[in-house]
């Protein structure tokens, strides 16, 4: 059993940076691999990037690629979503999600089997 509490959203400007935290509790985390996803109002939830139980690993979507760098510190049971130029279509809420892949990384939000409750993200032009 693992729980998820994500944190550091807020309100920002274009252009600007945040970094999202998601602590997680359990002595096994660093068994999972780590995704983060966001649900912008009246919008399906998206994969956003995740990240191998080593850190070895990471994938994106192309809409973050470039911009967005997701990274874990197994010691301190968190993962982490630095996140750069930010531009308004970035407004979101966003949450992570622990899964262990049977092969890669996961984008489908249903092969993840924890959940954090959301943390909102929202961009002003």
């Amino acid at each position: 059993q693992v729980q998820l509490v994500e944190s550091g959203g807020g309100l920002v400007q274009a252009g600007g940076s945040l970094r999202l935290s998601c602590a997680a509790s359990g002595r096994t985390f660093s068994s999972y691999a780590m995704g983060w996803f966001r649900q912008a109002p009246g919008k399906e939830r998206e994969f956003a990037a995740a990240i191998s139980w080593s850190g070895g690993y990471t994938y994106y979507a192309d809409s973050v690629k470039g911009r967005f760098t997701i990274s874990r510190d197994n010691a301190k049971n968190t993962v982490y979503l630095q996140m750069n130029s930010l531009k308004p279509e970035d407004t979101a809420v966003y949450y992570c999600a622990a899964n262990i892949p049977e092969y890669g990384l996961d984008s489908d939000e249903a092969e993840y089997d924890y959940w954090g409750q959301g943390t909102q993200v929202t961009v002003s032009s």
